[in-house]
């Protein structure tokens, strides 16, 4: 299914905060068995609206069916600390930090932040070390949360691997690669294109349109039993294999899920694996991941490329790690450093357009986003609140996965950015930890 449907208006019904919709405090799926009105489950289509998404992000095996990213059995490679009080002395500091929302007439902290964007886990890694981690909500340091539309950024990378291990090749047309896209839209399109996002194809993502798209491809994703009197597509690639053209591959960044899974689907035909596979070897067993992974899948066993995984925290820190660093991690590099200098030169800003006015002057290039800006920042980023920011200037990695009330990302970057920006600010300025004093009045 495709996750991140079904949130409600904020207009229409008052916002419970951060606190009050923590779903220990909601009290969702406690007990044996939980009250009937707490009960989360399908075939009930509500579990992704506000406030149930809280709950359902920590578990979606529990609603959908799974695939694993196997992280081998190998011990894993803890990530690197500061020591005990460096790390208490730093996220007191860090939660004090200040900044102005944009648009604002006032200031607000770094820890104030966190709540206002329905944040339930965060980490921050400056100089490859963890100097700040907190969780809320749901999660906890033993569990997987839902990452949304970060999985992109992920099937990004493993293509772009191809591609600087000469497997791939950018500019080949989708059709020499997956023939079976027959007639479609993206058929015409080069695996360049799909991968920033500049194919021409029709095919809305309003969520807030009943008759949308999004609607019609997540009933084919759907891994359920079809009604009776379905006769749409089944899974994700039969749906790929309809779409119709709207408009020129090349000309403008459109937004939309269905690139990343043809991406996917050009990941497991090249590598002659799913792309969940593909990422357990690439990815999460040479880097010392700490949990499996898992990805959703349609009815026929296809992992969702385009937002179906959960991870673990610091798994997606050590995600971080490696972009960060160009391919390395704990001394030993897992792919060129020519995969992440491609994704930081960036796309065309020309192409990107307007509709994400906190990123204006940025771009999009292998379903990574690059932010406008000298410092080079670049990002993974999901519906609700999702994020692996990587600033190479400050040498500093941030993970965030909030569940905010409504999916549009637009609607956080206001403080988001600054937020982040100021952390960045402030590590940069102070950056030994061993110098670091608590503040006389640390956030609570």
């Amino acid at each position: 299914m495709t996750m991140g449907a079904g949130s409600q208006s904020l207009g229409q019904t008052p916002v419970l905060s951060a606190a009050q919709s923590d779903p220990r405090v909601m009290g969702w799926m406690q007990g044996f068995p939980p009250p009937p009105d707490k009960i989360i489950m399908q075939p009930e289509s509500d579990y992704f609206s506000f406030p149930r998404l809280r709950w359902s992000v920590c578990h979606i095996r529990q609603l959908l069916p799974t695939v694993e990213i196997s992280r081998g059995i190998g011990a894993p490679v803890p990530l690197d600390y500061v020591d005990v009080l460096a790390f208490a002395n730093r996220r007191a500091a860090i939660d004090a930090v200040t900044f102005t929302p944009i648009g604002a007439d006032r200031t607000m902290t770094w820890r104030e932040s966190l709540d206002a964007n329905y944040t339930d886990g965060i980490i921050i890694l400056h100089d490859n070390r963890v100097v700040y981690e907190r969780y809320f909500g749901c999660l906890d340091d033993a569990g997987k949360r839902a990452v949304m539309s970060m999985t992109k950024s992920v099937t990004g990378l493993l293509a772009q691997i191809l591609i600087a291990e000469g497997r791939l090749d950018e500019n080949a047309l989708v059709s020499s690669i997956v023939p079976e896209i027959g007639k479609s839209a993206f058929a015409t399109a080069t695996v360049r294109q799909v991968m920033d996002m500049t194919t021409g194809l029709r095919y809305s993502e309003d969520y807030s349109d009943p008759n949308a798209d999004i609607w019609k491809y997540s009933a084919a994703a759907s891994p359920l039993p079809k009604p009776a009197d379905y006769k749409g597509p089944n899974g994700y690639w039969e749906y790929l294999e309809q779409v119709q053209p709207e408009g020129k591959h090349g000309e403008a960044f459109h937004y939309k899920t269905i690139n990343a899974d043809m991406v996917g689907w050009i990941v497991a035909r090249v590598a002659g694996k799913s792309v969940s596979v593909f990422a357990s070897e690439r990815l999460w067993r040479p880097m010392g991941a700490e949990q499996d992974a898992y990805m959703t899948v349609d009815a026929k066993g296809v992992p969702y490329a385009g937002g179906g995984l959960s991870a673990g925290l610091r798994d997606l820190a050590r995600i971080g790690l490696l972009m960060l660093n160009e391919g390395v991690i704990n001394g030993k590099r897992l792919f060129p450093a020519a995969v992440v200098q491609r994704i930081r030169a960036g796309g065309d800003p020309a192409k990107f357009g307007t509709n994400y006015p906190a990123l204006i002057g940025g771009s999009y290039t292998s379903l990574w986003w690059i932010y406008p800006g000298h410092d080079g920042v670049f990002a993974a980023r999901g519906v609700y609140g999702q994020t692996i920011y990587v600033d190479p200037a400050a040498r500093m990695v941030i993970v965030r996965l909030a569940s905010f009330p409504r999916p549009e990302n637009p609607l956080i970057d206001p403080t988001t950015i600054p937020a982040f920006q100021a952390v960045a600010d402030y590590l940069k300025a102070n950056p030994r930890e061993a110098d670091v004093e608590p503040p006389e009045h640390p956030a609570e």
